[in-house]
């Protein structure tokens, strides 16, 4: 670590009345990774979308290696050696891998842009990150993690000397989390300065050096990370004591409720079977493209089935769409809230009506305002959905209150089958225990509970059973209360144990 490389003081900006950050202050040091964290809402997006010039500051001064700056802009950022890495992806989904990375800064040949050397100059990078994505792809073909790596490959093809990392790792395998730590780790050394944002506080240990904690758009503290311990650094976040990170609440189990028999939907679904039980909540574990996320989209219709049968309290059901499912009582949180959740343009009033017409009209089709009051009221209180007012666009809303107005809107219907795909990604510890604490309610009203998650504390800490998926097939069903994290990677990987073995065998 040396000199003081960004230097924000009393930064202060305002939105349409709502304060969302008030007298804030940062220091960050060549060759650090300084931490900065707080719940979704403290303000800390807003903070570097200052710094890299996305925002202008109502008040306060920024210093970015030593020379001062007026009002930023994303140009006069980067030239200041600023880049960003939104926690939303923020790309053209139409145009191709290189066409992204060199989106206003093209090279050009003698007559026309030279597409050859962008595509070089690409893959130059995406080797450095060692992963396996040609240049010439389309961004939209890509999965949501490898799409997170071109991202983290664009900012590094600009040299930055501030590299700010916004929920980085939020869609990426533990693979490429190491990797990705190894790249940050090698920035360090060359004296760059790193700003991380995470939710995922376990991360902090592998590469932090010093945290700065926000709450409420407020500074609070900040020190050498060694100096906090986990239980300090959450209770400034929340402002409170979190006494249990994963609550559980123990039911008796009760009938089957769901059953799922033979379910086959392209290459990542090959003959899927469990059942669901009143008073549990499965977990499905595995890793990145297992086909967890594409087994809750074959359920709920997005996707065809080539075959299989679907049974509802024994009822045999046919499901050819998500409204067949959302009728039946089957819902879905997606994984990609933005993207499949949430009409972002709408307010939280409209986003919670949308899916609840039927209820809201009744059988004369004519909507019922008191109803749609009691509906969104209802969803925005017992979800603790943080907002001004439901009539503001979900867009204003921080990652982790788009996710409860995702969920919301399921939960003002009388739905038997409630489906998570990733429900905390992105969001800070106290929403995750109020998101856990949701399931654990609808647990205890009877509804059957299933969620897909990528982080294995919380498959265990919440999960009554544990489903693991590899390679399109369920390959293990464990206690999660006497199973261990070890004995879940065993069947998450028996596919890659299998290759292993094989190779092994023609040696």
């Amino acid at each position: 670590m040396g000199n003081v490389i960004v230097k924000m003081e009393h930064i202060s900006k305002a939105f349409s009345g709502v304060q969302a950050l008030d007298d804030v202050k940062l220091e960050v040091e060549e060759g650090e990774v300084m931490a900065l964290l707080g719940e979704n809402g403290a303000g800390k997006s807003t903070l570097v979308k200052i710094l890299s010039g996305v925002y202008t500051r109502d008040s306060g001064t920024v210093q970015i290696a030593g020379k001062e700056y007026g009002n930023l802009n994303p140009s006069s950022a980067r030239d200041a050696g600023v880049a960003i890495i939104h926690q939303e992806l923020n790309m053209c989904r139409h145009l191709t891998v290189s066409e992204n990375m060199f989106l206003g800064r093209e090279i050009k040949g003698a007559v026309a842009l030279d597409n050859r050397k962008m595509d070089e100059e690409a893959k130059h990078y995406l080797d450095e990150l060692g992963v396996d994505i040609s240049p010439r792809q389309v961004v939209g073909a890509l999965p949501v993690s490898k799409q997170q790596m071109v991202e983290i490959a664009k900012a590094l093809s600009v040299h930055a000397k501030i590299l700010v990392m916004d929920e980085p790792t939020s869609a990426l395998t533990s693979k490429e989390i190491e990797e990705l730590f190894r790249i940050v780790n090698r920035l360090k050394e060359q004296g760059c300065a790193i700003i991380y944002i995470s939710h995922r506080l376990e991360e902090l240990e592998h590469i932090a050096n010093r945290v700065t904690i926000m709450r409420d758009g407020h500074y609070i503290t900040s020190g050498a990370y060694s100096d906090f311990t986990m239980d300090e650094i959450i209770a400034n976040m929340v402002g409170r004591e979190i006494k249990e990170r994963y609550p559980r609440v123990e039911c008796e189990k009760g009938e089957k409720v769901f059953e799922v028999k033979h379910l086959n939907a392209g290459r990542m679904v090959r003959d899927i079977n469990f059942s669901l039980y009143k008073g549990e909540i499965v977990g499905f574990a595995g890793l990145m493209g297992a086909g967890r996320t594409e087994t809750t989209r074959a359920i709920f219709g997005v996707d065809p089935k080539e075959s299989g049968e679907i049974y509802l309290e024994g009822n045999k059901l046919k499901i050819g769409n998500p409204l067949d499912a959302i009728k039946a009582g089957i819902v879905l949180a997606p994984e990609d809230r933005k993207k499949d959740g949430l009409c972002t343009k709408l307010s939280i009033r409209q986003n919670i009506a949308l899916p609840n017409l039927d209820t809201i009209g009744g059988k004369s089709g004519v909507l019922n305002s008191s109803i749609e009051d009691e509906l969104c009221d209802k969803a925005v209180r017992e979800l603790s959905i943080k907002t001004p007012s439901v009539e503001r666009d979900a867009a204003t809303l921080s990652g982790g209150n788009q996710q409860k107005v995702v969920v919301g809107k399921w939960l003002v219907r009388d739905s038997k089958v409630v489906m998570f795909d990733e429900p905390t990604r992105g969001i800070d510890v106290g929403a995750k225990v109020e998101i856990y604490n949701l399931m654990n309610q609808l647990k205890q009203r009877g509804i059957a509970v299933m969620f897909v998650s990528s982080e294995l504390p919380e498959v265990l800490g919440i999960a009554d059973r544990v489903i693991v998926m590899c390679d399109g097939r369920i390959t293990g069903e464990l206690d999660a209360r006497s199973t261990t994290q070890n004995e879940v990677m065993r069947y998450a990987t028996m596919f890659e144990n299998k290759l292993g073995n094989a190779d092994k065998e023609a040696v």
